[in-house]
């Protein structure tokens, strides 16, 4: 009993590692790690500007917040020391006619309360810059310009991010699982995909690779070798008028690598399907890529897509997404060799075959009888 739940939970434990080993994962993320990069890490502060863009949120956001407040606190530290050179604080004791450089700059609180105010342009009125002093008339200039400077940068930092393209990219859903059945009389891999937004993406074009490991004839082994996959729409694989979800599908033939491949040895098989959608948002006009995959567990041999459109009595068109990942059971070859040879066999039996060298010969009738 023992030995029988160790074997369970082993092969249970195998089964999600390697459901969780893809390179792509359902929403289009790269599973992926860099190890001993040769380059410093220094060299993505030489293009700042990706570099924040890819940041998630939370790093950006602390990011922005610490570029503030480090930019306050540190100006504020400067006015602090143009007010204690020039004898400017009460601790001096100034006269009653001494004029400081920053009225009623008391201490290092005020003169925090002056960097904020200065770099933000609140403009209170209570503390100013006077003229007697060329240090601080000149660290004003300095501080109105880097404040400008940051807001420009953080500001654009979050407006780029909150209207990339990869946002789009999110209402574009795909199937959760692929099938594999008869369609045209061909037996096809088919993936079905639907935009949420009634807005189209521009110029779709859609296609796959198909990512296993292989043996070269040298002897070299490849991870992730890439073949391409080529996925066929009845709308036409160009310029996809992609207002309601469309079913894709990939001819399963003789140069396809899924044409020795059967029911019963699909899910022994080591692949990832790894499906792209590439289009121009129509609001923004800016490139989007969509991405998914699927692992042999997430193909279904003999199974369709259930009905999703409809018309309803008004004459409008229906969407039903509760069917978009719903599949039914079909009537299918268990391989793509055994459809082809079928086929072939059905070919051969309406041919007929002439032989030119046959000659038919006539038996003549005899009447000797031997007893």
């Amino acid at each position: 009993m023992f030995n029988y739940l160790r074997k369970r939970f082993t092969s249970h434990i195998r089964e999600r590692s390697r459901r969780r080993a893809r390179l792509v994962s359902k929403d289009g993320r790269c599973n992926i790690e860099f190890g001993n990069v040769g380059q410093s890490r220094f060299v993505f502060l030489i293009d700042i500007w990706t570099t924040i863009l890819d940041l998630r949120w939370r790093y950006k956001m602390t990011i922005f917040i610490s570029a503030f407040l480090g930019s306050w606190f540190l100006f504020g530290l400067l006015w602090y020391v143009v007010a204690y050179i020039h004898q400017d604080l009460p601790e001096f004791n100034p006269s009653i006619n001494h004029t400081p450089c920053v009225d009623n700059i008391n201490g290092l609180t005020s003169a925090f309360l002056f960097s904020l105010e200065t770099q933000v342009t609140i403009g209170y009125g209570f503390r100013c810059v006077t003229e007697q002093c060329a240090t601080a008339i000149f660290l004003l200039i300095f501080q109105s310009i880097l404040g400008v400077i940051i807001n420009s940068f953080m500001c654009g930092a979050i407006l780029a991010k909150i209207s990339r393209s990869k946002n789009r990219a999110k209402t574009i859903t795909f199937s959760k699982n692929a099938v594999i059945s008869k369609r045209g009389g061909k037996l096809c891999l088919l993936i079905r995909v639907a935009n949420l937004r009634k807005s189209l993406l521009i110029g779709s074009h859609i296609y796959g690779k198909l990512l296993k490991t292989t043996i070269t004839p040298e002897g070299e082994t490849i991870i992730l070798d890439q073949v391409n996959i080529e996925f066929i729409v009845d709308a036409g694989n160009e310029n996809l008028f992609f207002i309601s979800p469309l079913t894709i599908y990939h001819i399963i033939d003789k140069n396809s690598p899924f044409f020795h491949m059967a029911a019963e040895t699909i899910l022994q098989q080591d692949f990832e399907l790894v499906v792209f959608l590439d289009g121009t948002v129509e609001a923004t006009s800016a490139t989007c890529q969509v991405r998914t995959s699927y692992i042999p567990e997430e193909v279904l041999w003999g199974y369709r897509f259930a009905p999703i459109v409809s018309k309803t009595k008004e004459g409008k068109y229906r969407v039903d997404f509760q069917n978009f990942s719903k599949t039914v059971a079909v009537e299918t070859p268990h391989c793509a060799f055994c459809l082809y040879n079928e086929k072939e066999a059905k070919a051969k039996e309406k041919k007929g075959y002439d032989n030119p060298g046959f000659v038919l010969a006539e038996a003549g009738e005899t009447s000797d009888t031997k007893m």
